[in-house]
C-alpha cells in the first residue's frame, strides 16, 4: 500500500515569505489598501514617544493587523499578538514585526473616529468602481450585547424595589436581633449584625445610584458601561445592548452607512438616512425601512432632505373598548387640505378651531390639532364609531401628518419594491452575528463601539468585493483610485494645533517650556 511521503523537519530550505503568499490572498489587498491611503488625514493618532525607551510602531501596522483579524474572526488583542508570531500571513503583512497585545488593544480604543472615517473612505472607493448604485437603500438596525450585564443596569423602579427589599429585610433582622438578645445567643447575634451591616452598605450604594440617575435626567443607568442601555424588542428587555444601524445599497448588498446608538429604532431613521446620502454624495434616493422606524418627525426630516421614504405603516390599533368596527377606524376618515377638515364615513364634516396642542412623550414630541363635529350626538352609528359618552368622535392630526401620508402612499404603491428590503439587508446582520459571532462588543463606551462596528462593516464590504471582482482585479483598481479625504473643520485644526503646543511643552525641558509660554 502506497502512502504520500512526508517532509523532514530537519531539511534546510531556501525561500522567502513572498513565495508563500498567493497572488489572490486577501492579505495582499489589505497591504495595498493601507499603503494607498494616508492615515493622518483620516484622523489616526500615533502615540507620542517617551523621552526614553524603544520607538513606537507605525499606525499602519495596527490597521493591517485589525483588518486581518476581523476578516478571520480574531478580535482579541492577545490572540492577534500571538498570531503575529506564528501566522505566516501576518508575518508577511507585518514584515515579521510583533507588537505586544497592549499596543494592539490601545490602537482600537484610541482611534474610533478614524475607523469610522476609513469606512466612509472605502465606501467612496466602492462608489468610484460603480459597485454601488445609490438609488435604493434598505435601512435596518440590530442589537449587539454590551459589556454590561442586566444586573448592573438600573431604572428608577428597579432601584426603588432594591431599597424596599433592603428596608423589609433590615426590619426582619432587627426583629430577629431583639429576639436573639433575649435568648442571649451570641453566635446568631453576630451573624444577624453582619447581615444588617451589609444591607446598610448596599443601601448607600443604591441611594448613590438614585442620585446619579436623577442628575442625569435619563430613565436608566448602567454601572459597567455608562452608555449601554436596556433596549426593548416588542416591549420586552432582551439585553443591555447597543443598536447598530446600517444602510445597505440594493445593487450588490454593500453597506454604505453605519453608526451605533443606544436607543431603539423609533427615533433613528433620519440620522442614518442622511449619513447614507452624505456618504454617497447623491441628490436623492429611495429608503426602504420597516415599521419599527415609523415616526412622523423622522419621516418629515428625511423628506426635507430629499429622500424618498417607503416606511411600512404600522397597523391601526382599535383603542375603543366599546368596539369600533373596521368601517370607522381613523384611516376611513378623509382629510381635505384646502378646507382643513375631515369627512367621516357617514359624510359629516369634522372641523377644527385651529388651536395647536402639544404632546410630549419619551418616544414622541409633536403638536396636533383636534377635529370634531356636533352631528355625532344624533348619529345613528355612534356606538360603532366611538365610545365617548360625552361629545362625539375626535380626530387628532399632528404637524407631520402630511409627510406620513406621502410615505404611506409610497408604501402602498410600491409593495413589490418594499418586499426586497429583507433580501437586501437582513442577511448582513445574520452573517455578522451568527456566522462571524460579532453579536457582542468587549469595548466600553458609545464612541469606541461605533469605531469597532464601522470596522466590522468595512470588513464585510471587503469580503463581498473579493467575490464580486476578485482580489487581483480589486488591487489593480485600487492603485488607480485617488482618495478624497474628509476636509478638517476649523475647530479640528484649532484642536490639533493646541494639542501640538501642549505636546511640545510636555516633552521639552523646563527652561524651553517657560520661554515658549512667555
Amino acid at each position: 500500500m502506497q502512502i504520500i511521503s512526508t517532509h523532514q523537519r530537519q531539511q534546510l530550505e531556501f525561500g522567502c515569505l513572498e513565495d508563500k503568499i498567493a497572488h489572490d490572498n486577501p492579505v495582499r489587498f489589505i497591504e495595498a489598501f493601507v499603503e494607498h491611503i494616508e492615515l493622518e488625514k483620516l484622523g489616526f493618532q500615533a502615540r507620542a514617544n517617551k523621552k526614553e525607551g524603544r520607538p513606537g510602531f507605525d499606525a499602519k501596522l495596527f490597521l493591517k493587523i485589525y483588518f486581518y483579524g476581523y476578516l478571520n474572526g480574531i478580535r482579541s488583542s492577545r490572540r492577534l499578538a500571538k498570531e503575529c508570531s506564528r501566522n505566516i500571513e501576518l508575518q508577511w503583512l507585518c514584515l515579521q514585526l510583533q507588537p505586544n497585545y497592549h499596543s494592539i488593544c490601545d490602537f482600537r480604543k484610541d482611534n474610533p473616529k478614524a475607523l469610522s472615517n476609513t469606512f466612509k473612505l472605502f465606501v467612496s472607493f466602492l462608489k468610484n468602481e460603480q459597485l454601488i448604485s445609490g438609488e435604493t437603500i434598505a435601512i435596518d438596525g440590530t442589537k449587539v450585547r454590551a459589556h454590561n450585564s442586566k444586573k448592573q443596569n438600573y431604572s428608577a423602579k428597579k432601584l426603588e424595589r432594591h431599597l424596599n427589599y433592603i428596608e423589609t429585610k433590615t426590619n426582619e433582622y432587627l426583629t430577629a436581633l431583639a429576639e436573639n438578645d433575649e435568648q442571649e445567643d451570641a453566635i446568631k447575634v453576630s451573624d444577624v449584625a453582619q447581615k444588617i451591616e451589609r444591607l446598610k452598605t448596599n443601601k448607600i450604594y443604591y441611594e448613590h445610584l438614585q442620585e446619579k440617575l436623577a442628575e442625569s435626567g435619563d430613565t436608566q443607568i448602567s454601572v459597567t458601561d455608562a452608555d449601554a442601555r436596556a433596549l426593548l424588542v416588542q416591549g420586552q428587555v432582551v439585553e443591555v445592548a447597543y443598536n447598530v444601524q446600517a444602510a445597505v445599497d440594493a445593487k450588490h448588498n454593500l453597506v454604505v452607512a453605519t453608526h451605533t446608538i443606544n436607543k431603539n429604532d423609533r427615533n433613528a431613521l433620519s440620522a442614518i438616512a442622511k449619513e447614507a446620502k452624505a456618504n454617497l454624495e447623491v441628490e436623492t434616493y429611495t429608503a426602504l425601512v420597516d415599521k419599527g422606524y415609523h415616526n412622523g418627525h423622522q419621516i418629515d426630516q428625511c423628506q426635507q432632505a430629499n429622500i424618498t421614504t417607503i416606511v411600512a405603516a404600522p397597523e391601526v390599533v382599535n383603542s375603543n373598548e366599546y368596539g369600533t368596527t373596521e368601517a370607522y377606524v381613523v384611516t376611513k376618515f378623509r382629510y381635505d387640505k384646502t378646507t382643513d377638515t375631515y369627512t367621516c364615513p357617514q359624510g359629516e364634516t369634522l372641523t377644527t378651531k385651529g388651536t395647536w396642542h402639544k404632546k410630549t412623550r419619551e418616544r414622541d414630541n409633536y403638536r396636533f390639532k383636534k377635529y370634531r363635529t356636533p352631528k355625532c350626538k344624533e348619529c345613528a352609528v355612534k356606538h360603532l364609531c366611538t365610545g365617548r359618552q360625552k361629545g362625539g368622535r375626535e380626530i387628532e392630526r399632528n404637524q407631520y401628518a402630511e409627510a406620513v401620508e406621502i410615505n404611506n402612499a409610497n408604501y402602498k404603491n410600491n409593495a413589490k419594491l418594499y418586499r426586497k428590503r429583507q433580501e437586501i439587508n437582513e442577511h448582513i446582520f445574520g452573517t455578522i452575528k451568527r456566522k462571524w459571532n460579532y453579536y457582542y462588543t468587549d469595548l466600553i463606551g458609545l464612541e469606541k463601539v461605533n469605531g469597532e462596528y464601522s470596522l466590522i462593516m468595512l470588513v464585510y464590504n471587503m469580503k463581498r468585493c473579493f467575490k464580486l471582482m476578485g482580489i487581483e482585479n480589486l488591487i489593480a483598481k485600487l492603485k488607480k483610485w485617488q482618495p478624497e479625504y474628509p476636509k478638517p473643520t476649523i475647530f479640528a485644526d484649532i484642536l490639533a494645533y493646541t494639542e501640538a503646543i501642549y505636546a511640545m511643552i510636555y516633552f521639552s525641558k523646563k527652561k524651553y517650556a517657560i520661554k515658549l509660554a512667555a
